[in-house]
């Protein structure tokens, strides 16, 4: 059993009942620094351990992992901390917010002998894990190019977001395009298009509505295309991920709750597209946590976090990250993705928006994985 912390409670208070239901997990403490709303969720749950201080939380030698769901500024500071006081961690997502602070959580990682895991929610979609069937199963063939795509209005959101680069927050649409086929991504160009708001760009020094990239992964042929805009721009929220191959191919559908796309080779051309129903993979969980892939935590629609809501549920992802988390845990292997990959899906964002401010030029990623 391996004793579990949550810090932060608003995302995160989405997976307190996952890890009460999990096998190998005991929901051992939370963290928050209001004090009523800790004790109201320390309540609501049931959970006896509570800490208003983080230093605190990491001081209890009974606690084994950390899950952290605190603001993106706090990421690295917090997983740096946990992994040096001997806790293994799980992170919510960006990694960190520079290419120096990634490259410090993988050193220490492999310092500690701690488990590190980003909790990128996208692949571990019903959508991606259909995609990742196909392949495994061969019915792709040769995949030949992928591409993703994160739009999400965010006007209204607190603290940190207002004006924020859009590829600062890339690891939706990086994590699908690398994660498929295991890549690394080598190099990428960026390139910025229109304006935002005169008062959200001064926030962060970012003026850019889209920023679309292109990646080129190590040791392949592939190369991916992946675009995001946060602010004034017209579109209804959508992570999409889509594959193309030369048996098949799959596209997200356009419109939520529409159906995606499976196109097939060698049919005759009206054949040629079918809409087809993703299906649900609780069956790749224990029975205990496999009514979380359809369903919220929360009985009440409204007391979910707004994330949860405008990214559908973020297609059932929740337990099955949770799942493979403890499972590295407790079979004392890497999960998915380890320290390593999740610097370089973080990177590939953060040296994307360097290369739109630099008018599209190439910039190479750091070696994370011999750093």
């Amino acid at each position: 059993m391996i004793n579990i912390a949550i810090v932060g409670l608003g995302f995160g208070a989405e997976f307190i009942p996952i890890y009460q239901r999990h096998p190998n997990a005991n929901m051992y403490a939370i963290c928050q620094r209001n004090v009523d709303k800790l004790n109201e969720i320390g309540d609501a749950y049931g959970i006896e351990k509570r800490y208003s201080n983080y230093d605190e939380l990491l001081a209890d030698p009974d606690v084994d992992a950390v899950h952290i769901n605190s603001p993106i500024p706090n990421h690295a500071e917090q997983s740096l901390k946990a992994l040096r006081a001997g806790k293994h961690v799980a992170c919510t997502v960006p990694m960190a917010t520079t290419v120096e602070e990634c490259m410090e959580i993988v050193k220490v990682t492999k310092e500690t002998g701690k488990k590190y895991m980003m909790m990128e929610t996208v692949v571990y979609s019903r959508e991606f894990l259909f995609v990742k069937e196909l392949y495994e199963n061969g019915e792709l063939g040769k995949v030949q190019f992928l591409k993703a795509s994160h739009q999400q209005d965010m006007d209204g959101w607190p603290d940190y977001w207002p004006g924020l680069p859009p590829m600062h927050y890339a690891t939706h649409c990086v994590g699908p395009v690398a994660g498929l086929l295991k890549l690394e991504a080598d190099y990428v160009s960026c390139f910025g298009s229109g304006t935002i708001r005169e008062e959200l760009t001064k926030i962060h020094n970012s003026p850019f509505a889209v920023e679309s990239a292109h990646i080129k992964f190590k040791d392949s042929d592939l190369s991916a295309y992946v675009y995001r805009s946060l602010f004034d721009v017209a579109r209804q929220y959508r992570e999409s991920f889509e594959v193309y191959g030369d048996k098949k191919s799959f596209e997200w559908q356009l419109i939520e709750d529409e159906q995606p796309v499976i196109h097939t080779a060698k049919k005759p051309e009206p054949e040629i597209p079918e809409k087809v129903a993703v299906p649900d993979y609780a069956r790749l969980l224990p029975e205990e946590i496999q009514r979380f892939t359809t369903k919220g935590v929360y009985d009440a629609d409204d007391q979910q976090h707004l994330s949860f809501t405008q990214g559908g549920g973020h297609g059932g992802s929740h337990p099955h990250m949770v799942h493979e988390f403890v499972s590295a845990i407790v079979e004392d292997r890497d999960p998915f993705p380890n320290a390593a990959q999740s610097a370089n899906w973080t990177s590939v964002g953060i040296l994307a928006h360097e290369s739109a401010l630099q008018g599209g030029q190439l910039i190479k990623l750091p070696d994370f994985t011999n750093a």
